[in-house]
């Protein structure tokens, strides 16, 4: 099992350090869907006591990222479509609501950022860094809702998130469609910049509607991660 322990405990509690290690573990699939996680493993590796780990533990069965297993122990849980498609569907209901606010109200400095937002991307994808290409591509949707004076409503979107973004990091280990993404943030970018809505929605239903095609393909090529 490879861990990766890189997170940073700085202005952090012991408990959301740890709950951010292992569910970053577990959504960057460094722990398979199917494994058998241990609590004194883990608090021994990340040298903290047993508690913020079953703290932790307890959480993620809420949030459908683990199971448990009476008398076995607790185990990553398999992607359930269902759920990706909701929270999918959730998104593309509010997105499409805050990019016709974004298209009205939006600042030069906002599009700047997202300018700025979009290039770090390129870079990612030039040096084949899937994981910070899927961080930057959330921050481009998260500073969208900020500028918009929405952040409330992303913090509602990211309770639903979970599965649907291991399908997302899923796709990227399987290398499907990087320059498409990037050519859709920059026609929402254009769109913004011109107050086109029409185009706004347009791109952004495009975007977020390709996850249907490639949970589809990802399934084909990963069956064994599926519930």
């Amino acid at each position: 099992m490879k861990w990766d322990i890189t997170e940073s405990m700085e202005n952090k509690s012991v408990s959301e350090y740890v709950y951010e290690v292992i569910k970053n573990n577990i959504v960057s699939f460094n722990v398979k869907p199917g494994e058998r996680i241990s609590e004194n493993e883990i608090s021994e590796r990340l040298d903290v006591s047993r508690t913020p780990v079953r703290e932790t533990f307890i959480k993620l069965a809420q949030e459908d990222l683990v199971y448990v297993l009476p008398q076995r122990g607790t185990y990553v849980s398999y992607i359930d479509l269902d759920q990706v498609e909701e929270a999918r569907f959730i998104r593309e209901s509010l997105e499409k609501s805050v990019i016709e606010l974004a298209t009205q109200t939006f600042s030069e400095t906002g599009i700047m950022l997202l300018e700025q937002n979009l290039e770090k991307q390129r870079n990612k994808i030039k040096n084949k860094a899937y994981g910070g290409f899927l961080e930057l591509d959330e921050e481009f949707h998260r500073l969208i809702f900020k500028e918009c004076k929405k952040e409330r409503t992303w913090s509602v979107i990211q309770q639903v998130n979970s599965q649907y973004k291991r399908v997302r990091v899923l796709s990227f280990i399987a290398n499907i469609n990087w320059e498409q993404t990037i050519d859709q943030h920059k026609n929402i970018i254009k769109a913004i910049k011109n107050k086109d809505n029409n185009l706004a929605q347009k791109v952004m239903k495009e975007h977020l509607n390709k996850l249907i095609i490639e949970k589809i393909e990802l399934k084909k090529q990963y069956p064994e991660y599926f519930k």
